[in-house]
C-alpha cells in the first residue's frame, strides 16, 4: 500500500466506527436514524478508501446466502403479504449493505493490505471506545453537564447510556473496543501497559452501563483468554482479569454510592425482580406465535403486529417490536423452513473459522471474536437491526472467513473495480435517505412558518422509506375520517403502540366492525398502559358501560391477527401503498 492511502483508510475507519456513536443530536420520529445514516456513509467511505485487490466473495458464501434468504422473506412479506413498501425497501437496503461489507471484508483479507487495513479498523474501534467511555463517565459523574445535543442526557440516574442513549448499545461498543485493543497489542501496535489501562477503562465503563448483556460478555473475554493459547501470556492474563476488573469496578461504584447521595444504576438493576428484563415472557410468547404459524411465519417485520394482536393475558407490558433473540426472531417471522435455513447458514459461517483456528492469524481470530460477541448480544438484544452494528459486524465476519490469496494470485480487474463503486453508491443512497427523511421530520418538528399539518402529512406520505411515519400521524391526529381504516394500512406494521391502538379500535367501531374493535380493546387492556386509562375507565361508569364497545366481552374464539388488517368502508380491501 502506498503511503497516501494510509491516512484515507484511517480517517474513513474512524468516521465509520466512531462518528455514529458520538452523534447525540437527532430528530423525531426516529431517535437513531441519523446515527444509522452516518454509519452507512462512513462504511461506504471505508469501502471506497480501502478498495479491494482480489476477489474473495466465495469465502463468504454462507453469509451471503443467509442474507439472500432473508431478502426473500422480505419480498414475500411485502408482495403477497401486507408489509408497507417503505419498511420493505428499508430492510432490503440494509441487507444489500450488509452483503457489500461482508464481501469487502473477505476481499481485503485476500489482499496484500489485509494487515494494514485491519490495524486501522481496530484502531478506529479503540478510539471510539475511549470517546464513548468518556461520555459514559460524564453521564454518571457529572450528570448536570450533558446538554442533549453534544452529550445525551442519561435516561436513568447513575447509568451510562452513551450518545446512542441505550446502555446495551454502549456496552456492545465498549466490548468491541476491548477486542480491538487485544488485536493491537498482539500485533505490536500498542504497548502492553497502555493496553492494560485501556482495558480497565473499557471494563469500568461497561460497569457504568449496568448492562446484564455486558456482564455476560465480560465473561466471554475471560473464556477467550482461557481457550486461545496462541495469544501471548500477558494478553491472556489481561483477558482473564476482565471479570476481576468488572467486580472491582462494581464494588467501587457501590461504595461510592453508599458514601454519599450518589446514584449508581447497577444498584437499581440488582433490585429488579425480573432478572431477564421481560425477556423470558417475550420468548415464551414468541414460541407460541411460532406454534401458531410454523411454516410461513408471521412475516418479516410483522412480529410486533402479530404479537400485539394475539391474546397473551400475562404478556410483558412494554411494546416489543423484536423478540430480543435472533434465532427466535428469524423463526417467528420467516417460519421454520426458511428461518431454519437462514440460521443453518449463519451457524455454518460462524463455525467454519474454528476449523482453521490453529493457522488463523491474529486479525482473523480477533475479527471472529467480534462476530461472536455481537452474536452473543443478539441472543438477548437485537443490535444487528442497527446499521452501526450490522455493517462492521458484516465486515469483520467477511474478514474472519476470508482466506489469504496465493502468492501467484494477482486478482481480476473486476474484483478491483466494483467495491469502490458499490461504496460510492452506498454513500449516495444514505444521503438520499437523509433527504427523504426530512419529509416526515416536518410532520413532527414543524417550524412556525410550516404549512398546515394535513399538507405536511400528505408530503410525508410521498416518502420512499418513511411513509409509515406519515401514516401514523394521519391515523392518530384525527385528520382521517373516523371510519376510514385505510389510514391505518401503513402505520400498523411499524409499531402498534397505545395511541395507535386507541385510534384503531375507535375506527373499527365507527366502521361497524365491533368484534374486531372489542378484540383490539381487549389486547389494549392487557398492556395496562396509563394512556389507555380514560378509555377503559368508561367501563366503570354504569351509565356508559352498556353502550361502550370496549366494555363488552371480546369475541371468542379470538380472530386471527391477519384478519384484523384494515379494510376500507364497506368491507372493500384498499390497494396497498407501493
Amino acid at each position: 500500500m502506498t503511503a497516501p492511502h494510509v491516512p484515507a483508510i484511517g480517517l474513513a475507519a474512524l468516521a465509520a466506527a466512531a462518528l455514529p456513536s458520538l452523534l447525540a443530536y437527532n430528530t423525531a420520529p426516529s431517535p437513531t436514524f441519523l446515527n444509522q445514516a452516518v454509519a452507512l456513509v462512513g462504511w461506504g467511505l471505508f469501502v471506497v478508501a480501502a478498495g479491494a485487490r482480489r476477489d474473495g466473495v466465495r469465502d463468504v458464501a454462507p453469509v451471503l446466502a443467509a442474507l439472500a434468504l432473508a431478502g426473500v422473506g422480505v419480498l414475500w412479506s411485502w408482495g403477497p403479504g401486507a408489509l408497507p413498501a417503505s419498511l420493505a425497501l428499508s430492510a432490503l437496503g440494509m441487507i444489500v449493505a450488509a452483503a457489500l461489507l461482508t464481501a469487502h471484508g473477505a476481499m481485503i483479507r485476500r489482499s496484500d493490505d489485509a494487515h494494514t487495513v485491519f490495524t486501522w479498523f481496530c484502531l478506529a474501534w479503540v478510539v471510539a471506545g475511549v470517546l464513548n467511555a468518556a461520555i459514559g463517565l460524564i453521564q454518571v459523574f457529572a450528570p448536570a453537564l450533558p446538554d442533549g445535543d453534544w452529550i445525551a442526557r442519561p435516561s436513568s440516574p447513575g447509568r451510562a447510556v452513551g450518545n446512542l442513549r441505550q446502555p446495551n448499545h454502549l456496552s456492545s461498543l465498549l466490548l468491541w473496543a476491548a477486542i480491538a485493543l487485544v488485536a493491537l497489542v498482539e500485533l505490536g501496535r500498542l504497548r502492553r501497559a497502555t493496553g492494560a489501562m485501556l482495558m480497565a477503562l473499557f471494563v469500568f465503563a461497561v460497569v457504568l452501563t449496568a448492562s446484564r448483556t455486558g456482564l455476560v460478555s465480560v465473561g466471554l473475554l475471560a473464556l477467550w483468554g482461557l481457550a486461545d493459547r496462541r495469544l501471548t501470556r500477558a494478553t491472556r492474563a489481561l483477558l482473564l482479569a476482565a471479570p476481576l476488573l468488572y467486580a472491582a469496578g462494581w464494588g467501587a461504584m457501590a461504595l461510592w454510592a453508599s458514601l454519599g447521595e450518589h446514584a449508581f444504576g447497577g444498584a437499581a438493576r440488582l433490585a429488579e425482580t425480573d432478572i431477564s428484563g421481560s425477556r423470558f415472557g417475550i420468548w415464551s410468547n414468541t414460541i407460541e406465535l411460532i406454534r401458531g404459524q410454523p411454516w410461513t411465519g408471521v412475516g418479516f417485520g410483522e412480529f410486533n403486529l402479530a404479537w400485539t394482536l394475539t391474546p397473551f393475558p400475562d404478556r410483558p407490558t412494554a411494546f416489543f417490536d423484536h423478540s430480543h433473540n435472533l434465532p427466535l426472531q428469524l423463526l417467528v417471522e420467516l417460519g421454520l423452513p426458511l428461518g431454519g435455513l437462514v440460521l443453518a447458514q449463519l451457524l455454518w459461517a460462524l463455525a467454519r473459522p474454528l476449523s482453521g483456528w490453529r493457522t488463523a492469524d491474529t486479525g482473523q481470530r480477533c475479527a471472529w471474536m467480534m462476530v461472536l460477541m455481537i452474536g452473543l448480544h443478539s441472543l438477548l438484544e437485537y443490535p444487528l437491526w442497527y446499521a452501526y452494528f450490522l455493517l462492521p459486524a458484516a465486515w469483520a465476519w467477511g474478514f474472519a472467513l476470508g482466506r489469504p490469496a496465493p502468492s501467484t494470485d494477482t486478482g481480476s480487474t473486476a474484483a478491483r473495480a466494483w467495491p469502490p463503486v458499490a461504496g460510492v453508491a452506498l454513500v449516495i443512497v444514505a444521503l438520499a435517505a437523509v433527504v427523504d427523511y426530512q419529509r416526515v421530520v416536518r410532520i413532527f418538528e414543524a417550524p412556525a412558518t410550516a404549512p398546515p399539518l394535513a399538507v405536511r402529512i400528505a408530503d410525508g406520505q410521498r416518502s420512499v422509506l418513511f411513509a409509515h411515519h406519515a401514516a401514523y400521524a394521519m391515523a392518530t391526529t384525527g385528520l382521517a375520517a373516523r371510519d376510514d381504516l385505510r389510514a391505518f394500512d401503513g402505520a400498523l406494521h411499524y409499531l402498534l403502540d397505545t395511541r395507535l391502538m386507541l385510534a384503531w379500535a375507535r375506527a373499527l367501531h365507527a366502521a361497524g366492525r365491533d368484534d374486531d374493535a372489542r378484540h383490539v380493546a381487549a389486547r389494549l387492556r392487557e398492556f395496562r398502559h396509563p394512556q389507555a386509562t380514560g378509555f377503559l375507565a368508561e367501563c366503570d361508569d354504569p351509565a356508559s358501560a352498556p353502550q361502550a364497545f370496549q366494555c363488552r366481552p371480546a369475541p371468542t374464539p379470538p380472530p386471527r391477527w391477519p384478519t384484523l388488517l384494515p379494510l376500507g368502508p364497506g368491507g372493500v380491501s384498499p390497494p396497498k401503498a407501493r
